[in-house]
């Protein structure tokens, strides 16, 4: 967002506001009624020590860190630009841990760390559509990390009752407190380790349309406008996209 980036620029601007931008998500979740389904899901993995990948639209990110109720280590994918800094910070306020890179710089490194981090117990959260879009159409780069670590892929939304959508290109969500929400986990998509191109364009598919479907049934089940995907466009060959900016 144009806006964010103009006010991080000065770092103790950024490290105040990552602060605020962490009590305001707390302050959203402890004052609303907020439930998580299928939570089960996740549980269950997190019980028997098996890898997965959370993966959530760019504009749904804001309230998934606090779903996360397990003891487990788990962290985000983030984007090295400016406002990816600031959304590092402000998790970290949260407790969530940052691997940082993106389809455009650090990318390699960045799916290396998420295989080392999988490999080693910790989970995953990449939003597939991150840092740049186009809006709700995943990249491969959360199927890549899921065939080389043996994790699968869990696609995560949420919605809420009251809350502004803003005009950014991820249609941003911002819940305001006192409001009814809702986390929902889909279902899992195992990712085989001997997926062939073929096969791993289909799993990429079927994760873009798990997302947008659990997204949109979502917003209408709480009589809101679903969020519209963008136009369809040829998802570049890029197996570290999706990250957080």
């Amino acid at each position: 967002m144009a806006g964010l980036r103009h006010i991080t620029r000065k770092p103790v601007v950024a490290a105040a506001l990552s602060w605020l931008a962490a009590r305001y998500i707390r302050l959203v979740w402890r004052t609303g009624r907020w439930t998580v389904e299928n939570g089960d899901t996740a549980a269950d993995f997190v019980k028997q020590g098996k890898p997965f990948i959370a993966c959530f639209w760019h504009g749904r990110m804001l309230m998934i860190p606090n779903a996360w109720e397990y003891a487990a280590p788990v962290s985000i994918l983030i984007s090295q630009h400016r406002d990816g800094v600031f959304i590092s910070r402000t998790l970290r306020h949260l407790g969530v841990g940052t691997i940082t890179g993106s389809s455009s710089r650090g990318g390699g490194n960045a799916l290396i760390a998420i295989v080392r981090a999988l490999k080693r117990g910790e989970y995953i959260g990449i939003t597939p559509d991150g840092p740049r879009g186009p809006r709700m159409r995943a990249a491969p780069g959360a199927v890549s990390a899921a065939k080389l670590s043996g994790a699968v892929l869990l696609p995560v939304s949420f919605t809420a009752a009251r809350s502004r959508v803003f005009s950014s290109w991820d249609r941003f969500v911002l819940p305001f407190p006192f409001t009814r929400g809702v986390v929902r986990i889909g279902e899992p998509i195992a990712v085989p380790r001997e997926a062939d191109d073929n096969l791993s364009e289909q799993l990429r598919q079927k994760l873009e349309r798990s997302l947008i479907d659990l997204t949109a049934n979502l917003d209408s089940e709480f009589g809101r406008n679903p969020v519209k995907p963008d136009e369809l466009r040829t998802v570049p060959n890029l197996t570290t996209s999706g990250s957080v900016k």
